[in-house]
């Protein structure tokens, strides 16, 4: 079950944040610059405002760019866990900086056409929605910020490596 369908109604998303709660600075990068605020699907919200950013960091030579997703994550355990703890929510719906990074993590091989993003983004919406073991054996079991960034992490690099077999094993049998 996604962190959507957790909250039940989807106007829950909005009635849980306190007035002014987005102001903030932390609850506004862990909401995803307010794109976790969106009343339905605000993993899906967050994951779509990520694309843009993403195009700002692509152009970084590799180690650099897996450098600013890696410190991105670190940030992130403590953005969440923070934003989490102030709302009194393990993981809110709204916190969506863990899925700015995995993400960034899906879109590790920097595809160069539109339909590679858009693969990246079903595939890692796919496996942060249906959470395939381990990615829910670790949402379940990790407490606080890790255990709110972790879960999107695996979930990209789960969506990564399938996009790395379509690329090196379908693609060459299709061109």
């Amino acid at each position: 079950m996604s962190r959507e369908q957790d909250l039940g109604e989807p106007e829950l998303t909005q009635a849980l944040l306190p007035p002014g709660f987005l102001k903030h600075p932390v609850h506004f990068l862990a909401f995803g610059f307010g794109s976790g605020a969106a009343a339905r699907a605000p993993g899906t919200w967050g994951s779509l405002a990520a694309i843009p950013l993403w195009y700002g960091i692509a152009w970084l030579p590799g180690v650099a760019y897996w450098a600013v997703v890696a410190l991105a994550f670190l940030v992130g355990i403590w953005l969440c866990g923070k934003t989490a703890e102030d709302l009194k929510v393990h993981d809110h719906g709204g916190i969506v900086w863990d899925e700015f990074v995995g993400m960034w993590i899906a879109l590790g091989l920097f595809p160069d056409q539109i339909y590679g993003v858009l693969m990246a983004f079903a595939l890692f919406r796919l496996f942060d929605v249906v959470k395939p073991w381990p990615i829910g054996w670790l949402d379940e079991r990790l407490p606080g910020g890790l255990g709110i960034m972790v879960d999107d992490v695996v979930a990209g690099f789960m969506a990564l490596g399938c996009l790395y077999a379509i690329d090196r094993w379908l693609m060459p049998i299709i061109i």
